[in-house]
């Protein structure tokens, strides 16, 4: 069986390589039969990769320990859960699962748009096969899943620290918001190759975008839920080098999802919506460099590779091709509408947009020191929470603050009317609120302007709930509960987008009252 799973996966990686060249070739020369030859392709190779997917998981479940991987990491003792999920818990059994999500992935994107965006998928497919090429080449060559050893009585068995629901959901629910920001970043490329540089790619990759956003933000909590629960750090976050990694492309993630909202409203930002998907397919990779290269040292790495040589060869060869393609198309890429004002919706979300990549440079930077100081200086010099926590709690601070206002403002240019309409009510709860709170907040400036601001912010979005729902409840003759639910569900985009806002300030209150509390022993 084993033999037949990596035949599957040197099949699937000769289908991979012909699946991105032919539709490119198929575009040029105007040959459709090259461009359907290519979407069968991309079938073809997931079900191959099932099928060896499902040849590991039969392994495990049938206790082969004559496949090294197997007897690495179950033995006869671990329960059919961790057994399962014994599949990802090693470096060969992830990159399996990546690609194979991968793939899953590619053939939706192909039957989704059988029809229609007939001028991207050529590029799209050929993008997403190169990407699928990376990680079929690691399991062929350089990290094999069905390497044999000698069958031992028993395995080795599954790390303590790994049978936990949490390490069994926060993998893959990572891996999917990794995979699946391959999708934007291929359509993105696939718009500046064609030179459609329009909407068009943006709104077909929004639900896209909004799932990978979801799964990467899922698996960052649960991962932060199983550090928690196990690693006895004392917390659930400790700016760890391969937590930054998966926080990193959140942030830039976070901030192409606003930042797109300006170019389908404005037709503003394009080469910056360019960047951004860049930068956050871009930081996917990079993480996936960091768990496997051994540069940095992290609980959560699985040790030094020489994989990491193929991840960063890649993640060069992306920077460079994407890079080259923006430059190339500049000159149409040019917005057709400019900033009106510095106080309106537009600037605003602009600030959002600088201060979460600001963020994501100060983690970055943070996460690389030691690794850069030790290549120049010999002298690896360790950077620690409190370097984090001083550089990015003052910019979530301002982060936060700015969720509140930009609802508030109105698009191109707020009037000192609309300012004071808006502002009013929830500027003068949140000064009685923060007063309220100088008593407890007394010692810990930050925690009482997080409190503060989150009074703020809760206070501008539920005043929107309310006057929607009394406009329409006017208007419409409807009973004022009716009317609010009327409103949630014609424009389900943007209370939808508040109820995340809601979400956010209470990971802020959570975050910020187990960051400022205070332990105490005493005897009774």
């Amino acid at each position: 069986m084993s033999e037949i799973g990596e035949l599957c996966l040197l099949l699937s990686l000769g289908i991979s390589i012909y699946s991105a060249i032919v539709p490119i070739l198929g575009e040029k020369r105007g040959r459709r039969e090259l461009i359907v030859s290519a979407e069968n392709s991309i079938f073809v190779t997931s079900g191959l990769i099932t099928i060896s997917s499902v040849i590991l998981i039969y392994a495990f479940l049938n206790r082969d320990f004559s496949v090294e991987y197997v007897a690495n990491y179950s033995n006869r003792d671990l329960s059919l859960f961790y057994t399962l999920s014994a599949f990802w818990a090693g470096q060969k059994g992830s990159l399996l699962l990546w690609a194979w999500l991968l793939a899953i992935f590619g053939t939706v994107v192909v039957i989704q748009n059988r029809n229609k965006n007939r001028e991207f998928m050529p590029y799209v497919m050929a993008i997403i096969s190169a990407t699928l090429c990376l990680f079929l080449s690691l399991l062929v060559f350089a990290s094999r899943p069905f390497e044999l050893t000698y069958p031992p009585g028993d395995g080795y068995g599954l790390n303590p620290l790994l049978q936990n629901p949490g390490m069994v959901f926060h993998p893959p629910t990572l891996y999917i918001g990794f995979v699946g920001f391959t999708i934007p970043f291929a359509f993105a490329m696939a718009a500046l190759l064609s030179g459609h540089l329009g909407d068009v790619w943006i709104k077909t990759t929004r639900r896209w975008t909004i799932f990978s956003w979801f799964f990467l933000g899922m698996g960052n909590l649960l991962g932060a839920w199983w550090a928690y629960r196990v690693l006895g750090w004392g917390g659930y976050w400790a700016w760890d080098p391969v937590e930054n990694a998966s926080f990193m492309p959140w942030l830039t993630g976070t901030a192409y999802l606003h930042s797109v909202m300006i170019q389908e409203r404005r037709d503003m930002l394009k080469v910056w919506n360019m960047v951004l998907i860049v930068i956050t397919f871009c930081l996917t990779i990079f993480g996936t460099f960091l768990t496997r290269s051994g540069v940095v040292q992290s609980v959560h790495s699985f040790g030094q590779s020489t994989v990491g040589y193929y991840f960063l060869g890649f993640l060069m060869a992306a920077i460079l091709f994407s890079s080259y393609l923006i430059i190339n198309r500049l000159s149409i890429l040019k917005s057709n509408n400019e900033l009106d004002s510095i106080i309106s919706r537009e600037s605003s979300f602009l600030f959002n947009n600088l201060i979460l990549v600001g963020a994501a440079f100060a983690t970055f930077w943070g996460t690389m020191f030691p690794v850069i100081s030790e290549a120049v200086r010999g002298q690896k010099i360790t950077v620690g929470p409190p370097f984090f926590n001083q550089v990015n709690v003052p910019i979530g601070l301002a982060l936060l603050l700015l969720v509140g206002i930009c609802p508030l403002i109105s698009w191109k240019r707020a009037s000192i009317n609309n300012l004071k309409r808006n502002f009013m009510k929830p500027f003068i709860v949140s000064i009685l609120g923060g007063i309220a709170l100088i008593p407890i907040g007394a010692g810990h400036l930050f925690a009482w302007l997080s409190f503060t601001i989150s009074i703020f912010v809760v206070t501008t979005i539920l005043l929107e709930f309310y006057s929607g729902a009394r406009t329409r409840k006017e208007a419409a003759g409807e009973g004022f509960i009716k009317a609010l639910f009327s409103l949630i569900g014609k424009n389900k985009r943007r209370y939808g987008g508040y109820t995340i806002h809601i979400g956010v300030v209470l990971m802020f209150v959570g975050i910020t009252g187990s960051s400022y509390n205070l332990e105490k022993e005493g005897i009774e």
